[in-house]
C-alpha cells in the first residue's frame, strides 16, 4: 500500500471530488477495473473525495457516463507538478532531487530497532545484545544475518526462550519471549529431602513420602530439613525415598528504615525549560546553551526518531530536554505525620517482594521514636506453600 502511494507520488497524483447518486457504484466499478482510489472521504451521501493517478484518472471517463457523475480536480500533487511549478528553479529541483536520491539510499540501512515482548529484561539490554552480535543502527540491511544474530543470543543467554527479527523498511523489529528460571529438577528415582526455602512458621504438614522432621507450629530456618528422605520400619529398617509433601507456614517480610524529623523537601516552582538535540546518526547537535538557568531542577528526557511512514525511519532523531524547576524548603514533621508517611512508603516496598497478596494474614506496624528521628517496622505475616527438594547425597 506505502510503496503504491510513493510510486504515485512520485508519477504524479490528483485529488477528485466526485458528485453522483451512484457513489457506491461509482466505487465498486473503479474496484473492479483495478483502479486505486486512496484517502476516500464521503460528505453528505453524494459526494467524495479522493486521491487518483494520473494513468486511472484518465480511465473515468467511461465510469463517470455510467454512473452520471461530475469529476473536478481539486488539487495536483507528485513530483511532476512540483517540477512544473519550480521549473525554473534549478537549484531547488537539484535540492529535491538530492533528497530523494538520500531517502533510496537510506532506505537499505537499519535506523531503528523496535523491541517487543520484553518485561523483566529492559530494551536497553536487548539492544545492547543485538549490538555485540552483529546487529546495530545504520548497518546495512543486506550485511544483518539475522539468523546468526539470533543463535548468538539464545546460547548467551539463559532468560530468553526465543528470539526473531525481522526487517521492515528502515526498522529492525525485535520480537522476544523471556523464559521462566526453572527450579533445579531431581527425577522421581533419585533420594530427596524436603528443606525450608524460607524462614517462617509450619502451620500444616503432610507427608506424603518420607518421615517430617519438624511439627506444627515450629520456627524453620532457610536450610533447615522439613521432610526426611528416609522411611523407617520396625522391621524393615532405614528406606530411603523421593520425599514428597504438602507444607503450609506463615512467612514475614518486613522492612525497617530511619526517617528524620528535620527535612529538605523539594518544592515545584512551576518554572519549565525547554532544550533540543539533533541526533544525526550518533553524531550530536545541541540547539540550546549548555548550561540551565535553574539552580536547583529535574531532568525529564523525551526523544523521536523521525519517519515518512510506518516503518520507514530517518537517522534523524530529536531530544527533547525539559527541566522542572524546584526550590528546596526545610520542614519539619511531627512523630504522627512522619510515621504515616513513613507506613505508605514501607508498605510499598514489603509488598513489592510479597507473590500472593491475597494470602496475606496480618501486618504489623512498629514505630520506635528518638531524639532527631523515628525508626519504623513494618511486618506482613503471608500464609504460604513453602520447601523445596535437596538431593541426597551418600
Amino acid at each position: 500500500m506505502f510503496l503504491k502511494i510513493w510510486l504515485n507520488y512520485i508519477t504524479g497524483y490528483v485529488n477528485i471530488k466526485v458528485e453522483s447518486y451512484f457513489l457506491e457504484r461509482f466505487i465498486n466499478i473503479c474496484v473492479s477495473k483495478k483502479i486505486f482510489l486512496w484517502n476516500m472521504k464521503r460528505k453528505k451521501s453524494t459526494i467524495l473525495y479522493a486521491n487518483i493517478s494520473i494513468k486511472d484518472y484518465r480511465r473515468l471517463k467511461e465510469i463517470v457516463k455510467k454512473t452520471k457523475s461530475k469529476v473536478k480536480i481539486e488539487n495536483k500533487k507528485g513530483l511532476p507538478f512540483i517540477f512544473h511549478k519550480y521549473r525554473k528553479r534549478k537549484i531547488f529541483i537539484a535540492f529535491f532531487i538530492l533528497i530523494i536520491v538520500s531517502l533510496i539510499a537510506t532506505s537499505n540501512f537499519i535506523w531503528n530497532i523496535e523491541v517487543k515482548g520484553n518485561i523483566s529484561i529492559s530494551k536497553e539490554e536487548i539492544v545492547n545484545a543485538l549490538n555485540e552480535n552483529g546487529l546495530k543502527i545504520g548497518m546495512n540491511k543486506n550485511k544483518i544475518d539475522s539468523n546468526l544474530v539470533i543463535n548468538k543470543i539464545r546460547l548467551q543467554r539463559d532468560d530468553i526462550a526465543w528470539i526473531g527479527i525481522s526487517m521492515r523498511g528502515t526498522n529492525a523489529i525485535v520480537e522476544v519471549k523471556e523464559s521462566e528460571k526453572a527450579p533445579e529438577i531431581i527425577n522421581e528415582s533419585e533420594y530427596c529431602n524436603i528443606i525450608s526455602n524460607k524462614n517462617a512458621c509450619i502451620t500444616k504438614i503432610n507427608a506424603q513420602n518420607g518421615t517430617a522432621a519438624v511439627s506444627v507450629g515450629a520456627i524453620v530456618k532457610e536450610g533447615d530439613v522439613l521432610v526426611n528422605g528416609y522411611l523407617e520400619g520396625k522391621y524393615t529398617g532405614i528406606r530411603y525415598v523421593h520425599s514428597s509433601a504438602d507444607i503450609e507456614a506463615k512467612v514475614w517480610y518486613s522492612k525497617k528504615e530511619k526517617f528524620y524529623l528535620n527535612q529538605e523537601i523539594q518544592v515545584p516552582t512551576g518554572a519549565t525549560e525547554a532544550k533540543y538535540t539533533l541526533n544525526l546518526n550518533n553524531f550530536k547537535i545541541n540547539l540550546y546553551k549548555t548550561l540551565s538557568k535553574f539552580e536547583n531542577y529535574d531532568t525529564i528526557n523525551e526523544s523521536k526518531k523521525l519517519m515518512l511512514f510506518s516503518n520507514f525511519y530517518l537517522p534523524i532523531e530529536i531530544v527533547k530536554t525539559t527541566n522542572y524547576e524546584y526550590e528546596k524548603q526545610p520542614k519539619t514533621y511531627t512523630e504522627e505525620e512522619l510515621a504515616e508517611i513513613a507506613t505508605r512508603e514501607l508498605e510499598e516496598k514489603v509488598k513489592q517482594e510479597i507473590e500472593n497478596k491475597d494470602n496475606i494474614l496480618n501486618k504489623q506496624v512498629n514505630v520506635y521514636p528518638n531524639e532527631n528521628y523515628i525508626e519504623v517496622e513494618v511486618i506482613y505475616e503471608v500464609l504460604e506453600n513453602i520447601g523445596v527438594k535437596e538431593k541426597i547425597v551418600f
